[in-house]
């Protein structure tokens, strides 16, 4: 019988299982330490973007969205 399935191949399955764990912390510490990578969903952290996305979506008035804005820009002055 050939190694490792003299035991009903529980070895070659915990083989896989390795290799596949290993790939996986590969694939996250790549995408962990890459350059862009905290700005995953394409959303930016700039107030004026997400207030023009929300804007946008619908999920705030035309009005809501001018008094923020309004209160955005006195913010950076």
């Amino acid at each position: 019988m050939p190694y490792g399935w003299h035991n009903g191949g529980w070895g070659v399955l915990w083989m896989i299982a390795s290799w596949a764990f290993i790939v996986a912390i590969v694939v996250f510490a790549v995408r962990a330490f890459s350059p862009g990578s905290s700005d995953r969903s394409g959303r930016s952290d700039d107030p004026r973007a997400i207030l023009d996305e929300r804007f946008a979506r619908g999920e705030i008035s035309e009005e809501e969205y001018r008094e923020r804005k309004r209160v955005l820009e006195e913010a950076r002055h």
